[in-house]
């Protein structure tokens, strides 16, 4: 294939190996992003940093734990972050449309680690604060893009495994930072910079890599077909999905409803910019509208559910569990390591229950674990500090904890991030996947800058809010998010055009199009093959005509066609 560069690996490996491959360099990024999250931590926690050069608190006389002074800043600086990656995922999501995934993996890496070199030699507040924008800068772009680019490469039968694996390894990286900060907080008696800033400066090693590797993986052939190039495209899924033996017109099938359904998405959507993806405005039936706000507050709510508060403050609510300073950083080591090993979970399940029970079973236990939390944690704090009671209320307020992010790995973590990369179509599946991206800033933003504020003015009652989030959970997600489990990407088409917002609308309507339109989801159909009967060889059908998102147009279009039969039978 001349179109695909010789040093390309689509030419070496194949199938699962290719697959493989391109999972690999996606979790590669997504470390960075774990790690980068993970790292504010144990940074907030270094006496040189928080006293000496960001001014925001000093350290207790009698425990040495920090003393938080201005938590309004201490909060900024953190979620600053997020507007950078809110910033860069609107960037990352209409370069990744214009000009592919590949180029837009490569830019985001390069921006982090301009910012990562800004945060690891910042000076004062306001060198950190415009690093660490930067940095959310080039982290918004990856986020926006690299999910996007496994769902499209993935088979619909295991896009949801491929895409926890990546999720453990987003874990790793936070398990990573806590361990690295944690041995760095013993050089030279935990004083000095190098305690904050090398732990920063070492995400700048996965982040070359990435931006020196991508350029020999394949572009996503969805976005081959959809700029034209259906050749080069076609060619790259021939090598994903194999061309010999029981393969064979697998990678065809799924060529033509892509072909189908980019020219379905020209024919109906007639406005692609961001603002009308927000409001609606020129989708017709694809109903983009729709789509973004549904993407926008799964992110949200994975944020207020808890997690937040606990990767970034674990050390905070460690404390107010009433574990001692010395304590605190390796119990929120291991908490993290229980995290990382929960997702394994999700990579044997997501595929198996689907999305939204994962969530569901999710939101009850998190729910449980929180409001238990809460209740242990208030009832240790009614007993004298180091009594047999409080100890043992202490305990049980942490495995609580424990308890909630290892279920939070096993279900909350993977779905928002997956959901919103599956749902969008073609033409602008990158952008849409960017509103999650914004649900999430806006989510992490916000939490993470008034976690510091509500844990001083609620303490342990802070646990409740996050309890009554789980809550709010499971109502929302059964009735306005559709399943996308063992459905390919061009069938999200069918699930979302139906005119109401309620979910068992959306499968009604699904079913009535997907009997309306059998040409447009043949790859989904198990055991399919498009084959000529006596040459045994890959037919490649011309798009499929008439094809049509309304349900009613398209009963009206069949009685026109029954009409026509009959006169035709009648004057023959």
């Amino acid at each position: 294939m001349d179109l695909v560069p010789s040093y390309n690996v689509a030419h070496k490996l194949e199938k699962r190996s290719l697959l493989i491959a391109i999972n690999c360099i996606a979790a590669l990024s997504i470390f960075f992003f774990g790690y980068d999250q993970g790292m504010m931590g144990g940074v907030n926690g270094a006496q040189n940093y928080y006293e000496d050069h960001m001014h925001f608190g000093h350290p207790d006389p009698e425990t040495g734990s920090p003393v938080i002074d201005n938590t309004l800043l201490q909060g900024g600086i953190v979620s600053i972050y997020y507007v950078g990656t809110l910033v860069g995922c609107l960037v990352g999501g209409w370069f990744g449309d214009k000009y592919g995934r590949i180029k837009t993996i490569a830019l985001g890496a390069a921006w982090a680690v301009i910012g990562a070199s800004l945060q690891t030699s910042a000076m004062n507040q306001t060198w950190m604060i415009f690093a660490r924008l930067i940095n959310g800068w080039g982290t918004g772009i990856l986020n926006a893009i690299v999910p996007v680019w496994a769902t499209e490469t993935a088979e619909h039968s295991s896009r949801g495994q491929f895409v926890a694996i990546e999720f453990t390894l987003n874990i790793f990286g936070v398990v990573v930072a806590y361990w690295l900060e944690y041995g760095c907080s013993y050089y030279k008696g935990g004083n000095g910079s190098f305690v904050w800033r090398f732990p920063i400066a070492f995400q700048i090693i996965p982040l070359l890599f990435l931006f020196a590797i991508v350029w020999i993986f394949p572009e996503s052939p969805r976005w081959l077909v959809k700029v034209g190039r259906e050749e080069e495209g076609r060619y790259i899924l021939g090598r994903l999905r194999g061309e010999t033996g029981n393969d064979m017109g697998k990678a065809e099938a799924e060529f033509q409803d892509i072909r189908n359904i980019a020219e379905l998405e020209r024919k109906t959507a007639s406005r692609t910019s961001y603002w009308s993806m927000f409001t609606g405005i020129g989708s017709g039936k694809l109903h983009t509208g729709r789509r973004v706000q549904l993407v926008i507050w799964l992110q949200i709510m994975q944020e207020w559910i808890g997690i937040a508060g606990v990767t970034i403050y674990a050390p905070t609510i460690f404390r107010t569990a009433g574990i001692s300073n010395t304590d605190v950083q390796w119990i929120s080591g291991l908490n993290t390591i229980t995290y990382m090993l929960s997702t394994l979970i999700c990579v044997f399940t997501l595929d198996r229950i689907g999305r939204r029970w994962t969530l569901y079973w999710g939101s009850v236990v998190q729910g449980i674990a929180m409001a238990l939390a809460g209740g242990l944690t208030t009832a240790g704090q009614s007993h004298p500090l180091g009594s047999p009671e409080a100890k043992a209320y202490s305990s049980g307020a942490v495995a609580m904890i424990f308890l909630f992010t290892a279920t939070f790995g096993a279900t909350w973590l993977t779905v928002p991030w997956l959901y919103p990369a599956e749902i969008f179509p073609l033409e602008v599946r990158a952008k849409g996947n960017a509103w999650g991206v914004v649900g999430w800033s806006v989510g992490n933003g916000w939490l993470t800058l008034l976690c510091p504020v509500m844990f001083k003015a609620l303490k342990e009652n802070t646990y409740y809010v996050f309890a009554a989030a789980n809550v709010i959970t499971i109502p929302m997600v059964w009735a306005l998010y559709p399943e996308s489990n063992q459905r390919t990407l061009e069938e999200m088409n069918l699930v979302f055009a139906a005119d109401s917002i309620w979910n068992w609308d959306a499968e009604k309507n699904f079913k009535i199009l997907k009997e309306q339109n059998p040409e447009l989801v043949q790859a989904a159909q198990r055991g399919h093959s498009v084959l000529d009967p006596e040459t045994g060889l890959p037919v490649r059908s011309s798009t499929a005509r008439n094809m049509s998102l309304d349900v009613s147009a398209m009963q009206s279009r069949h009685q026109d066609d029954v009409m026509t039969e009959k006169q035709t039978f009648k004057h023959g």
